[in-house]
């Protein structure tokens, strides 16, 4: 039996059309809210779902940036402290994750402000978390994704960005102090850095993803 090579990649079956939703209510407001929706969506079979809720996250879009030498094949990585890391649990009791540290090895990373296109958020946030000076010509973008539908609405836009590792100072600390950051700065090999992920020390879902696109691509750039 042949299989057709010219079938469209994408599969899915559904688009938004096939979603109801009946109202959206705020239940938190802060630095990022929290939305109920009420919806209901087709299913597979053809027939109509109940009506149901869920909280929805709206954290709002961010961009990532890969910073990357490809002459030297060097990347930089930042450390900083990420409340989200801390286990509760193993702090109150005994676990494995008693080893877990709430500062991670990432990308540089932020979220949009008001009117900021992505490229506009990825030059912003490399100068503010390393000081890197990139310019438009020097991002490649790579992906889009969503780290976790299934609760907040967040789309990543990920890039790569061509760096001269020789004007990055391994070890310094920058970050922006009214925003509580303090970052260090991490220049490594690229098989340095892919050793590191395959120990489990990068935790970070959107620096995973960069360096294994990395892993895949780095021998084109």
């Amino acid at each position: 039996m042949k299989t057709n090579i010219n079938k469209p990649l994408s599969m899915l079956r559904y688009t938004h059309d096939q979603v109801s939703v009946h109202s959206v209510g705020t239940k938190y407001q802060g630095f990022f809210k929290m939305n109920e929706y009420t919806l209901q969506h087709q299913l597979f079979s053809g027939e109509q779902s109940s009506i149901f809720t869920r909280e929805i996250f709206e954290r709002g879009d961010a961009v990532v940036v890969i910073p990357y030498d490809a002459k030297q094949d060097k990347v930089l990585l930042i450390e900083q402290f990420r409340p989200g890391a801390i286990s509760i649990e193993a702090i109150q009791k005994s676990s494995e994750r008693e080893a877990d540290s709430p500062w991670l090895l990432e990308f540089i990373a932020g979220m949009f402000d008001e009117n900021e296109s992505p490229i506009d958020v990825a030059i912003r946030e490399a100068k503010e978390e390393t000081n890197l000076t990139l310019s438009e010509s020097d991002l490649v973008p790579v992906m889009q994704f969503l780290p976790s539908p299934g609760g907040t609405s967040e789309r990543i836009h990920l890039y790569l960005a061509h760096i001269d590792s020789d004007l990055i100072n391994s070890g310094s600390v920058y970050g922006l102090p009214e925003e509580n950051e303090d970052i260090l700065l991490h220049l490594v090999t690229r098989t340095q850095a892919l050793e590191l992920l395959a120990k489990g020390k990068i935790t970070n879902a959107a620096t995973i993803i960069g360096l294994q696109w990395l892993a895949l691509n780095y021998s084109s750039l």
